[in-house]
């Protein structure tokens, strides 16, 4: 099967079941952030700019485990921010599944091995050694890291964790191969973290997904080669989605990064350009989603927005009317969908009703009205059913070639750092010093994954500093 069975099975019960209630409008996946603390500055993400004055601020654990009852979505993505920052995590984790809820644990990566490790920590037992040594030889945990496993105490076994479960997924944010993926991230080695952590997470028996946000220089040849080097890896499935001009977003692109927002995002017209193969590759991998709405961002078909369908919940409450848009926040779910005015959002017939959603195509405004059958044609159940049911995608053949194509950037001195490093490192920046201050930067990190240390912050000093650096060189 393409899906675990009891996964496609939970949620297809879901539907069927406020369909023969004629329920008008539930929710199918909650988009949980209780928080937006971040340790990256991803460029084409406004959380930080939008919720700059409560990046400190968290919904507390009651709270997020009483929204996910409160709208009853049969799947929780868990995200923000970075949630594995937030305190509570392994505790949501454990709450959510004793509501039976299907659990993504939507993450930059940067942490994961450290979680994994405390799993492995409090259930270590000689039966795990196998394990441990695989990790080790493969250069993923190191021999001081295994020995603390071995000897973890009392209060590392006593410790909540994140176990392996075919109810939860690491869904790990990758929007492209290395050189890309950390331009976007804005910090290098974030990619190279990123691999390392589901490999590590496919040897301890995690399901593990990624997740895409697809750009106006994203070039397709690139997410061919991500998806082949993904699938090596045996990642078990993908969501990948157009990336969009929302407000918050465009905002924090101007008067952070100085860019303007129709050099980076997509108009509708380009998403379908870019997602003309996106068919071809929902035969060839594990493509997360309906081929309906594959269908819609190949532009053989037009959807209704159902973005009630994908609430999500945050520091502020219900945030309506869609994951990306905030025209206000209520306290409680069926409070969200009373009050907000659905019908002034969404492209009907190719016409926006409201700006702000012309050239929106996102899966989370989308991809649950391919499930849910708004402009339905004759065959999408069928469709839907057979893609979802039918057999999984093989995994495709590692190779070195396509490992090279994938460590493109600064794993061979080619990442988006490396004019700053050269200048750096010429022997007029050695002089004045700028070398030695590089070098204590770039110091080595341990697994502790100090990729990444502006938290939340919008910080971009370090990038901005080595960039000033090489303007000042050309000066002299």
């Amino acid at each position: 099967m393409r899906f675990p069975f009891a996964l496609s099975a939970k949620i297809a019960g879901h539907i069927i079941k406020h369909k023969l209630r004629k329920t008008p409008k539930f929710a199918m996946v909650l988009q949980l952030e209780p928080l937006h603390t971040c340790n990256l500055t991803c460029t084409g993400c406004g959380r930080i700019r939008e919720y700059s004055t409560s990046l400190k601020d968290m919904v507390p654990l009651e709270k997020c485990l009483a929204a996910a009852v409160d709208c009853d979505a049969p799947m929780v993505s868990i995200c923000g921010g970075e949630p594995l920052i937030y305190p509570k995590i392994e505790e949501l984790v454990a709450g959510l599944r004793e509501q039976g809820r299907i659990i993504y644990i939507c993450t930059n990566g940067v942490f994961m091995r450290k979680k994994m490790r405390d799993y492995m920590a409090a259930d270590y037992s000689p039966e795990m050694e196998s394990k441990l040594q695989e990790l080790v030889k493969a250069e993923l945990v190191t021999e001081k890291e295994a020995e603390q496993i071995r000897k973890s105490d009392a209060a590392a076994k006593s410790k909540v964790v994140i176990r392996p479960s075919q109810w939860m997924y690491w869904n790990v944010h990758v929007d492209g191969l290395e050189f890309t993926h950390d331009l976007i991230v804005e910090r290098e080695g974030v990619f190279k973290e990123c691999v390392a952590a589901i490999k590590m997470a496919k040897i301890l028996g995690y399901q593990t997904a990624t997740n895409t946000t697809v750009y106006k220089e994203t070039e397709v040849k690139e997410l061919d080669d991500m998806f082949a080097f993904l699938s090596s890896l045996n990642v078990d499935g993908h969501t990948i989605s157009p990336g969009y001009e929302y407000d918050a977003a465009k905002k924090d692109m101007v008067k952070r990064l100085g860019k303007q927002p129709e050099d980076f995002f997509l108009t509708r017209k380009m998403t379908r350009q870019k997602f003309a193969k996106i068919q071809e590759w929902g035969e060839k991998f594990t493509i997360f989603g309906t081929p309906v709405y594959q269908e819609f961002l190949a532009g053989k078909r037009e959807l209704t927005c159902t973005a009630w369908a994908i609430p999500t919940y945050n520091v502020k409450g219900w945030k309506a009317p869609c994951y990306l848009m905030t025209d206000g926040h209520y306290d409680g779910y069926q409070e969200m969908l009373a009050k907000v005015q659905w019908d002034k959002y969404g492209v009907v017939n190719g016409v926006a009703r409201d700006p702000r959603c012309e050239n929106c195509m996102v899966h989370c405004g989308y991809d649950p009205s391919g499930a849910l059958g708004t402009n339905y044609q004759r065959g999408d159940n069928w469709k839907n059913f057979k893609y979802n049911f039918g057999a999984k995608p093989k995994p495709y053949a590692a190779s070195e070639e396509l490992t090279k194509r994938a460590f493109n950037g600064v794993t061979i001195g080619k990442g988006h750092l490396a004019e700053a490093k050269a200048a750096i490192n010429s022997p007029r920046a050695a002089m004045n010093g700028a070398q030695a201050a590089f070098s204590r930067k770039e110091e080595s990190h341990s697994h502790e994954a100090h990729v990444g240390s502006h938290c939340g912050s919008g910080d971009t000093s370090e990038r901005d500093a080595l960039l000033a650096k090489i303007a000042a060189t050309k000066k002299d």
